[in-house]
C-alpha cells in the first residue's frame, strides 16, 4: 500500500472522515502482514509513550495525540481496547490501524480484551460497523485483524506492558512468546488471562468477578518481576480516576485513557511517558469537546465498569 495512499486515509480519519468498506478491507490486510512479524512479546524501545484504553472516544483520541505529540514525532505503545463502549469505534480503531502500517516502528498496538468478536457483538462496535456501512463486512475485516495483533510488549527489557494482567499458566516471558495467538480470544487459559485479569491486594491468585481472569496479589507480581528481570508491570483494563494508580508497592500501573468513561464516569485519563533512561512522567487530560449532535448518538449495554 502507498505511503502516498495511506497520507491521505490518515489525513482523512484525523478529520472525522471515515473509510471506504474496500478500504478498510485492503487496509486489514495490510495491516496482518505488518503485525505478522511481531511477536507475542514485541520488543518496544525508548522513548514511547505507553497508553491505555480509548474504547471509541475518537476525539479524546485526537486529544491524546494532542496532549502527547502526533505519530510519527512521538512513538506509542497502546494497550489494547480500542473499540466499544464510544461512538466511534470505526473512526478510532481505522486511525489506529492505518497509523500502524504507515509507521510500524513508531507505534504499537496489543490487543485488549475488547478485541475480540464476542464481545463486540456485545458492547457497541458490531452494531456501529452496521449502522455506518450497512453491513457486517467491516467488522469482519477488523475483527479477524484482532486475531494477529500481539498479546504484549516489553520496553527494553524491563517494562512488561499488556492490556489485563497475569497467568498462573505463565511464569515467563518465554512461556507467552510459545503460545499461538492467532485466534478468538478463548474463554480461558493464559491467553484470556492476559487480556483479562487484574491486580488485587489479597495474596496469591483469587477468581475474578469478570467471570474470566484471574486477580492477583503482590506477591505474584513481584515474583513475575524479579523472575523475568522486570521493573515494572504496565496495563490497562480498569478505569482509575486519575488516569493511573500504583498497585503492588509499585510493581504495578494502571493507565486509562479514555476520559469521563461513557461519557459518564467523570474520571480523568493519563498516559505515561517514558525518556531514553525509562524515567516515567505521566500526563493527564479531560475529554475533548464533543461535536455538534453528540448525544443524538445511541447508547451502549452496561456492564460493570
Amino acid at each position: 500500500m502507498p505511503a502516498l495512499e495511506l497520507d491521505e486515509y490518515i489525513d482523512s480519519l484525523r478529520g472525522g472522515g471515515k473509510l471506504e468498506e474496500e478500504q478498510v478491507r485492503l487496509l486489514c490486510e495490510k495491516a496482518k502482514e505488518v503485525l505478522l512479524k511481531e511477536e507475542n512479546v514485541h520488543h518496544v524501545t525508548c522513548p514511547v509513550t505507553v497508553c491505555g484504553d480509548v474504547h471509541g472516544q475518537f476525539y479524546d483520541l485526537k486529544e491524546l495525540f494532542r496532549i502527547g505529540g502526533d505519530v510519527p514525532d512521538t512513538n506509542y505503545l497502546f494497550m489494547g481496547d480500542y473499540v466499544d463502549r464510544g461512538y466511534f469505534s470505526v473512526e478510532t480503531v481505522s486511525l489506529l490501524v492505518a497509523l500502524k502500517v504507515r509507521y510500524p516502528h513508531r507505534i504499537a498496538i496489543l490487543r485488549g480484551n475488547h478485541e475480540s468478536r464476542q464481545i463486540t457483538q456485545v458492547y457497541g462496535f458490531y452494531d456501529e460497523c452496521l449502522r455506518k456501512y450497512a453491513s457486517p463486512a467491516v467488522w469482519m475485516y477488523f475483527t479477524d485483524l484482532f486475531d494477529y495483533l500481539p498479546l504484549t510488549g516489553v520496553v527494553e527489557n524491563q517494562i512488561f506492558c499488556l492490556h489485563g494482567g497475569l497467568s498462573p499458566a505463565i511464569e515467563t516471558l518465554d512461556n507467552i512468546r510459545s503460545m499461538d495467538r492467532v485466534q478468538e480470544v478463548p474463554h480461558e487459559g493464559p491467553m484470556c488471562d492476559l487480556l483479562w485479569s487484574d491486580p488485587d491486594d489479597r495474596p496469591g491468585w483469587n477468581l475474578s468477578p469478570r467471570g474470566a481472569g484471574y486477580n492477583f496479589g503482590p506477591d505474584v507480581a513481584e515474583k513475575f518481576n524479579h523472575r523475568n528481570g522486570l521493573s515494572l508491570v504496565a496495563r490497562a483494563h480498569q478505569l482509575v480516576m486519575e488516569g493511573y494508580n500504583w498497585s503492588h508497592e509499585r510493581n504495578v500501573v494502571t493507565i486509562f485513557s479514555a476520559p469521563n468513561y461513557c461519557y459518564r464516569c467523570g474520571n480523568q485519563a493519563a498516559i505515561m511517558e517514558l525518556d531514553d533512561m525509562l524515567n516515567y512522567t505521566f500526563l493527564q487530560f479531560e475529554p475533548a469537546p464533543r461535536p455538534p449532535g453528540f448525544h443524538k448518538f445511541p447508547r451502549c449495554p452496561d456492564y460493570f465498569l
